[in-house]
């Protein structure tokens, strides 16, 4: 087996970044606060709605965002005995924002790590396989209420290995839900959505839920993620797959001086 070229990836993720970092130095008429908010979660069954994705087990995952109307929101995810599952570094723009519609373009570099065992004459060994990534996505929104809304969101990726799928195309009809009073603490976030997904010549389409519980001013929540196939013809999809999660999550914002 070749090793995997792990200087021209990490060459590509550099350049990528610097080229956000280049176009983000527009000066800004209005000085709004920025923020850096993050989320760790920790889940007995690492889901990804692209099948060949999911890790399967328990896994751990670190969410980063940092910015203004440019932020940067890296994904880290790890199975739970801390061997990489995949690496996501998106840069996302706020194209449109207002209280009824908003918009969201965004694109990243991205590693998916698959960890596999080869035999040899001295007996078998293990191995992490590196996937390379690039990917693009947009997310229109339009609020019905402060805490209700509808929207579309598109996600097309490519993948550089030739063992990889080639080409993804990723498109959800969804809804939002983001505070649904039970008392005056507690409070559910409610997602469900329908989606279509082609990978290469396959195609399928799915519905998948997630539901969260959360506790006002509290940072720990707890959620439930559901995911069932309607139809397809993506032999890695599981008719239906189901996690939960405990969910730490921080949210600070900032103006430079």
């Amino acid at each position: 087996m070749k090793k995997k070229p792990v200087k021209k990836t990490l060459l590509l993720i550099l350049l990528f970044n610097i080229s956000f970092k280049v176009f983000s130095q527009t000066p800004e008429i209005k000085e709004t606060p920025s923020h850096f908010n993050g989320a760790i979660t920790a889940t007995n069954n690492g889901i990804s709605f692209i099948p060949t994705f999911s890790l399967g087990k328990p896994a751990v995952i670190f969410d980063l965002s940092i910015g203004k109307r440019l932020s940067f929101d890296p994904q880290f995810r790890f199975a739970l005995e801390g061997k990489p599952w995949s690496f996501l570094f998106w840069w996302r723009y706020k194209l449109i924002t207002n209280d009824k519609f908003r918009l969201t373009a965004g694109a990243h570099p991205a590693l998916s790590f698959k960890t596999q065992v080869i035999t040899t004459e001295n007996g078998t060994k293990e191995f992490i396989n590196v996937q390379r990534y690039i990917a693009g996505e947009l997310s229109p929104n339009y609020f019905i209420s402060k805490n209700v809304s509808i929207g579309f969101y598109y996600l097309f990726s490519h993948c550089f290995e030739k063992d990889g799928t080639g080409y993804t195309n990723f498109l959800t009809l969804n809804a939002n839900f983001s505070s649904i009073n039970l008392t005056k603490q507690y409070y559910l976030r409610f997602n469900p959505q329908i989606y279509y997904l082609k990978m290469d010549k396959s195609e399928g389409y799915y519905f998948s839920s997630s539901m969260t519980l959360a506790k006002r001013d509290f940072p720990i929540s707890v959620s439930a993620l559901i995911n069932k196939v309607i139809k397809t013809e993506i032999s890695a999809s599981k008719n239906f797959v189901w996690n939960a999660s405990l969910i730490y999550t921080f949210n600070n914002n900032y103006i430079k001086k």
